[in-house]
């Protein structure tokens, strides 16, 4: 998967299917069927955190570049994250903070369903996310889309009513998009962020790998 240059804030040919399913439209979203906003926008834009797990103290610190819409993220998850996890986060060695990348509308639906619960939440709703991603990433529409994704919120512990207030919120879309791309040019400058997921361990930058590989890397820092 690699980044593209679409606009991430246009759902125009989504809208009929949503308004026939009941289900409201974001109001970030740019078309004219779209409900309007009923509240004015906010006077500053909203202050994105990227969330971490692990010791403040580690002595590797890593961040993974993912996207809720990429299989070989989600690969990465089930299959690799909780060997990562188990044998360097938890004991103290890895501290991994998480930078989101939008492809696609899809995606930052993903992100605003992962955010709406807190860093309390967000990190098992990202395990859900991937765990249901055929469920709702490669639903037919965007109204699919949100009926999985509430389906996932709930499990989470929130009602639909919340849901639906975090993705009507057009400044923390508009926030995100902006903290994403903000975060791509400066570890990536000059195009050359290369895809999802991607790492990078104590400075150095990596493409998608094992866990023996990744493992490797690791063991190497430690031992400096």
């Amino acid at each position: 998967m690699t980044l593209t240059r679409r606009s991430l804030l246009t759902l125009t040919s989504s809208f009929a299917a949503l308004a026939a399913t009941g289900v409201t439209a974001p109001l970030w979203a740019d078309s004219a069927s779209a409900p309007a906003a009923t509240a004015a926008p906010a006077a500053t834009p909203p202050v994105i955190a990227d969330f971490t797990l692990g010791s403040a103290d580690a002595k590797v610190k890593m961040v993974e570049y993912l996207s809720f819409t990429c299989p070989h993220c989600e690969h990465f998850h089930a299959e690799i994250f909780p060997k990562l996890k188990a044998d360097y986060i938890d004991t103290g060695k890895v501290n991994i903070t998480y930078h989101e990348v939008y492809f696609d509308q899809m995606g930052l639906l993903g992100a605003m369903v992962a955010r709406c619960g807190g860093e309390m939440r967000y990190f098992g709703i990202t395990d859900m996310l991937y765990d249901k991603q055929r469920d709702w990433a490669a639903a037919a529409d965007v109204a699919g889309a949100v009926v999985e994704l509430k389906k996932i919120a709930r499990t989470a512990g929130m009602d639909d009513a919340t849901v639906d207030t975090c993705l009507h919120d057009q400044p923390m879309a508009e926030a995100l998009v902006a903290h994403y791309q903000s975060n791509i040019a400066t570890d990536f400058p000059n195009d050359s962020f290369g895809g999802t997921p991607s790492f990078i361990i104590n400075g150095q930058k990596y493409s998608n790998m094992s866990y023996e590989d990744m493992k490797k890397i690791i063991d190497a820092e430690l031992a400096k």
